[in-house]
């Protein structure tokens, strides 16, 4: 899950400051289940925008809307009558969102009023953790099911860095050590054996570090007519 968290009120009054009328667009999926920027994160962003307007005697005009998911065509096209009308668009989605908006209304302008943190999981209740990094060429087949290119500090695919202290990382005594998790799970699962087996140098291209990436699937795509 595309995790998030709102920006700063004071920066996000620094973004929106050119613009008179503002549209506050929020996003029905990640950022709704996240409480990031659903329905209600933008119906309290709204209210909180018109009081600190009103306290300083301005007249920016906030407008609120919610589509299912900002980061495809068929729920943005509800928008477009509403742009006509708006400055700026102030987006609770992740960057994605924000994106997905400048790329299909070009003059449009797209502010991001949240800061995408990473794909992670509830451990609890407002409490979220990373899990994926999105490197485009998963490993955890190898290492019992625990991601070391996320959850290592270092990012280490043969094994612990020695910096460890009784299982916990020596960035923060609050993080497990992820080959202690690796290591206990593999030896749950009898595979003990697996972890001798040395990792080549790791192919960054399946990554960011190869630029922008895309997916292509064939079988979905619509033939081409004419």
């Amino acid at each position: 899950m595309i995790t998030g968290k709102q920006k700063p009120l004071e920066e996000i009054q620094k973004l929106i400051e050119p613009y008179q009328k503002i549209l506050i667009l929020g996003c029905g999926t990640c950022v709704t289940i996240r409480f990031a920027g659903g329905e209600k994160e933008v119906a309290t962003l709204g209210s909180t925008l018109r009081l600190l307007e009103k306290q300083r005697n301005g007249n920016k005009t906030f407008i609120e809307h919610t589509v299912r998911r900002q980061c495809e065509q068929e729920f943005l096209d509800e928008i477009a009558d509403r742009l006509k009308d708006v400055d700026a668009v102030l987006s609770l989605a992740c960057g994605v969102g924000v994106q997905a908006i400048v790329e299909q209304f070009p003059s449009a302008v797209a502010l991001p009023g949240i800061n995408t943190t990473f794909m992670g999981r509830p451990e609890e209740l407002g409490v979220l953790s990373e899990r994926c990094l999105a490197c485009g060429d998963c490993i955890i087949g190898l290492t019992g099911g625990v991601c070391p290119v996320t959850r290592c500090a270092k990012s280490l695919f043969n094994g612990p860095c020695g910096g460890s202290v009784a299982g916990k990382c020596e960035v923060s005594p609050d993080i497990p050590c992820a080959w202690q998790l690796i290591y206990d799970r593999m030896a749950r699962l009898g595979l003990l054996d697996e972890l001798a087996e040395v990792q080549p140098l790791r192919d960054w291209s399946s990554s960011h570090s190869g630029g922008p990436r895309r997916i292509i699937r064939e079988d979905l795509k619509l033939p081409k007519t004419g």
